[in-house]
């Protein structure tokens, strides 16, 4: 298997995407994050002291996105033509589901902004929570779906 983020000295490099198809691309991503009811409560009430935690998280999610060229050291700087975060939450297991769609049309996918949106707003929760609890789990950050590109379609089972 080729690594194409490599050079031919083994130095890391922006895989040069000049000759790739321009195409409508979109990628979902998810995360959990595990809250107990006490603080589960106050984030769905918008009791907690710093805000609207989901509110908050939204807009950071969605920055995020945006600055993920500025984060990861080899992605792509890409012009997004959309992004939306939902978040579900699961008042029995205490869960926020995030869920991130972002989309562009261009030479390379946009995983890592959906990726990228769904572990900052998933810090975003726990920074606005830590005061209140300070055991906040952040787990299953994955991709579940992307479309578009040489690759097309993947999707993880039960998505």
């Amino acid at each position: 298997m080729k690594l194409t983020h490599f050079n031919q000295d083994g130095r890391a490099r922006l895989v040069d995407v000049t000759g790739k198809d321009r195409t409508e691309r979109e990628a979902v991503a998810r995360g959990v994050v595990r809250l107990n009811a006490e603080t589960f409560s106050l984030v769905r009430e918008g009791r907690m002291k710093k805000g609207d935690v989901l509110g908050v998280a939204q807009v950071a999610g969605l920055m995020a996105a945006k600055r993920t060229a500025e984060i990861i050291p080899l992605a792509h700087p890409l012009a997004l033509t959309g992004a939306d975060l939902n978040f579900i939450l699961a008042e029995k297991t205490g869960t926020i589901t995030i869920e991130a769609r972002v989309k562009c049309a261009g030479e390379t996918g946009v995983e890592m902004e959906a990726l990228t949106a769904v572990a900052v707003a998933a810090l975003t929760i726990y920074d606005m929570c830590k005061a209140v609890q300070r055991d906040i789990l952040i787990s299953d950050i994955r991709l579940v779906a992307k479309k578009g590109g040489k690759s097309g379609l993947f999707r993880r089972g039960g998505y």
